[in-house]
């Protein structure tokens, strides 16, 4: 299991148009992928799960990628964040 926290830049937190780009990658991926929030957690490839989180800028997110391939989606996972978010 991978699991790392990231803080959200973005002035509009994690948004639609880019959290769909998101998710459409992260389905190439068997591993699963959770945010946590607070006391909240989500699967990172539900975009409607990831839009009810409500993360907005300056929010720091914990990630865990667990599976076959999770240092390549969590490699993946962690660039998607740093160019877009």
């Amino acid at each position: 299991m991978r699991e790392f926290n990231y803080t959200i830049t973005d002035p509009n937190g994690i948004h639609a148009r880019p959290a769909g780009l998101l998710v459409k990658q992260l389905k190439t991926f068997a591993s699963s992928v959770t945010i946590f929030k607070g006391d909240k957690n989500v699967d990172m490839k539900k975009l409607l799960a990831l839009m009810g989180l409500g993360v907005k800028q300056g929010d720091t997110v914990t990630i865990k990628v667990e599976g076959e391939d999770e240092e390549a989606c969590a490699a993946a996972l962690e660039k998607f964040l740093k160019e877009t978010f």
